[in-house]
């Protein structure tokens, strides 16, 4: 396989913008981005509102309905709705990563840290992974980073039964979107890697420690059956949902990737990253995050610009959409075959054998 190297970390604080060795070769409209890029502490408080606040309002009102002995359908059915707010203070945490949320880089710090604790990701751990992941995004030498692990259809090939028997595994839905999130959320964010900054351990600690007061108080209220009952579907659901989002904004057939000798930053953004169109109520709850071809190309742009900022550029607005429905043709892509430059499925691999044979 081919090796994969290193990638090239931005500053702690945010993704940058995008670079180019020709700043002249970057289109004007480019440039005029920027001015969705200035932080709005009204729409960011309100969004703190209406999103925190149902959120513990239906958490606290799913632990009185199981205590007075409702039937659990009930609370399995308010969890979906629980699990929906509960990935948009996920985007709002992703925001603060960012520095887009706020102005302020104190309160953007707050925010996220107490973000990251109720959706079990530490802070400053992940905002340094996210940041390597936009500032490699598509590119097939700078692989392995804060991504959905893809290999080549020459790699695949080339690769030992065990290797292609693992990354078929893998590529499984079952562990993509039902174990990865369990291993993802609840067991990867309890660590940091050897060679973190101490930033960054002390964000995991942290936020171990924080997760760890909250179920012992939870134990010592409700009690530890009642806390795993309500937030045990609500994370499943939430945390499901969180990865397909992630893996939908990469994985779709006529994606972008490229060897790094060529690869184009604008390009990964506007052909590497999907424009996932979501009816409005999805889009809400998402926290416009299917704008992700916009959400790259500037990521300091808050998430409620983006809509804004898409409709105000014609070359934005260009982008092929997926829906809910196309995006599921995704679920069969698995490979990057660098000769017709698209996702293919493991389907593929047999014409492609019959072809050459």
């Amino acid at each position: 396989m081919a090796q994969q190297s290193k990638a090239l970390c931005p500053g702690r604080d945010e993704a940058r913008p995008l670079r180019t060795s020709n700043r002249k070769t970057m289109p004007a409209w480019f440039w005029e981005m920027r001015t969705f890029e200035a932080p709005s502490l009204k729409r960011a408080l309100w969004q703190i509102l209406d999103t925190f606040v149902p959120y513990l309002a239906l958490w606290i009102f799913m632990v009185i309905l199981f205590r007075i002995g409702a039937p659990y359908w009930t609370i399995l059915l308010l969890s979906i709705l629980a699990a929906g707010l509960q990935i948009r203070i996920f985007i709002l945490f992703h925001d603060c990563c960012h520095g887009s949320f706020f102005a302020s880089r104190r309160a953007n710090v707050t925010l996220g840290t107490i973000a990251g604790v109720l959706t079990c990701t530490p802070y400053k751990g992940w905002r340094s992974e996210h940041n390597a992941h936009h500032a490699t995004s598509s590119d097939l030498d700078r692989r392995g980073i804060g991504d959905i692990t893809t290999l080549t259809v020459a790699e695949y090939r080339s690769a030992p039964w065990w290797k292609r028997m693992a990354y078929r595994a893998y590529r499984n839905p079952l562990i993509l979107f039902i174990l990865g999130p369990v291993w993802v959320f609840l067991i990867r964010f309890r660590f940091f890697p050897k060679k973190a900054g101490r930033p960054e351990r002390l964000s995991v600690l942290t936020t171990d420690l924080a997760l760890v007061s909250i179920v012992a108080l939870a134990a010592w209220t409700i009690g530890l059956k009642t806390f795993l009952a309500v937030q045990l579907p609500t994370f499943m659901i939430g945390a499901a949902a969180g990865v397909w989002l992630f893996y939908i904004q990469h994985q779709f057939e006529k994606d972008y990737w490229a060897r790094h000798e060529t690869w184009d930053p604008l390009r990964a953004s506007l052909e590497g990253s999907s424009y996932y169109k979501l009816p409005k109520v999805l889009q809400w709850f998402t926290g416009n995050i299917g704008l992700h071809h916009v959400h790259h190309a500037r990521p300091r742009i808050p998430n409620y610009n983006l809509q804004r900022c898409h409709d105000h550029f014609a070359a934005l607005g260009k982008v092929r959409p997926l829906t809910l429905w196309t995006s599921m043709k995704s679920l069969r892509l698995h490979l990057w075959d660098e000769e017709t430059q698209r996702m293919v499925g493991f389907g593929a691999l047999r014409g492609m054998v019959a072809h050459t044979a």
